[in-house]
């Protein structure tokens, strides 16, 4: 195949045409191809802050965000996400992170690892921040089709009148092929905020490197157009179906707490650490599990919310099984009735 400009240009063509919807009309001059989601994350990170000044970034979130700004000299700020909310923003926590040396807020929506969609109505409140601070939006929108059915996905770029918003998506996660480094940035900036300074540092950014991949650039458009809609709700239905087999697995076993993902391909699970008293943190824990039982799953500490574990949804259903039972027979093994609920067992049974 003979990859030229006109390949480059068909390509944003297509992604135009992909992430346009009933709410908002991508222009092909709005898009910037990059290489992978993670490039185009990088990009937009340089473009938009500093050294010295700071982003807010979720917690838990994907350590991407800082390893990306502080290797820029960047700093980095977190906002807490509420796992009694299904892992919603702390709008207050989110205001109260920004100040005058904050340059962006990173927004991940689904999130990685927590699985959660944000509605409608959240999104409208975390715009209205972004507005009040004038703060622009990075928003990481990778998993932006892979929400489970009963939840609907609304793109930041869709809805924001005022707050500019770099959307950064690719095809790693929807089409399932990690590695064919194929991401891009949507600019959404209806009142051309970016148009003297951002955009142009993004273009040139973007050509520091030969860019993305340029086989798959003219590929692009056909993969975009053509991929059977039975693969996509195929896809869904094994991950939303995965989902509901670990949680109803992992909510019965004493010392977890899983949160029931909206989309993604991850679940969260709280590990009550005051009843694995043997073990100094979720690493401790995690470690020995694999040792005992063969079963891996990310520690919290990677996402910034020690006390946490993350699974991946992705597995067959048969392995997922055989792991949720693995880790149910080491949590049976460990589990320690917590010192105050232990002494008044004790009392109880002492008394005549």
């Amino acid at each position: 195949m003979l990859v030229t400009r006109d390949c480059y240009i068909e390509a944003r063509e297509a992604v135009a045409r992909y992430s346009s919807s009933v709410d908002v009309t991508v222009d092909p001059k709005d898009v910037l191809l990059c290489s992978g989601c993670s490039g185009a994350l990088d990009l937009c990170i340089t473009a938009l802050a500093n050294p010295g000044q700071n982003i807010l970034v979720p917690r838990p979130g994907f350590s991407i965000y800082r390893t990306l700004a502080e290797g820029l000299g960047i700093k980095v700020k977190s906002y807490n996400l509420k796992p009694e909310r299904g892992w919603m923003v702390d709008l207050d926590h989110l205001e109260e992170q920004c100040d005058e040396d904050t340059a962006a807020i990173i927004i991940n929506n689904p999130s990685n690892p927590c699985g959660s969609v944000f509605n409608r109505e959240h999104l409208f409140d975390i715009l209205e921040i972004a507005r009040r601070n004038f703060l622009p939006i990075i928003a990481d929108e990778i998993y932006e089709h892979m929400v489970f059915p009963g939840k609907e996905f609304h793109s930041l770029g869709s809805l924001s009148l005022e707050v500019p918003v770099l959307s950064c998506s690719g095809l790693t996660k929807r089409f399932l092929i990690p590695g064919w480094r194929m991401g891009w940035i949507i600019i959404h900036d209806r009142n051309g905020v970016f148009d003297q300074e951002v955009r142009k540092g993004l273009q040139r950014l973007s050509q520091r490197i030969i860019g993305s991949n340029t086989l798959v650039q003219g590929a692009l458009p056909a993969i975009l157009k053509n991929t059977p809609q039975e693969f996509y709700y195929n896809t869904l239905c094994i991950l939303q179906n995965n989902a509901l087999v670990a949680f109803e697995m992992l909510k019965n076993i004493e010392g977890l707490r899983p949160v029931m993902p909206e989309g993604a391909m991850y679940i969260m699970v709280g590990i009550n650490m005051e009843h694995f008293p043997e073990f100094s943190s979720e690493l401790h824990f995690l470690e020995q599990m694999v040792t005992e039982e063969s079963v891996f799953c990310l520690p919290g500490q990677c996402f910034d919310y020690p006390g946490y574990m993350r699974l991946v949804l992705s597995v067959p259903e048969e392995q997922l099984r055989e792991a949720c039972h693995r880790i149910a027979n080491y949590c049976a093994r460990h589990f320690t009735i917590n010192s105050i609920s232990s002494y008044l067992v004790q009392r109880k049974h002492s008394q005549p």
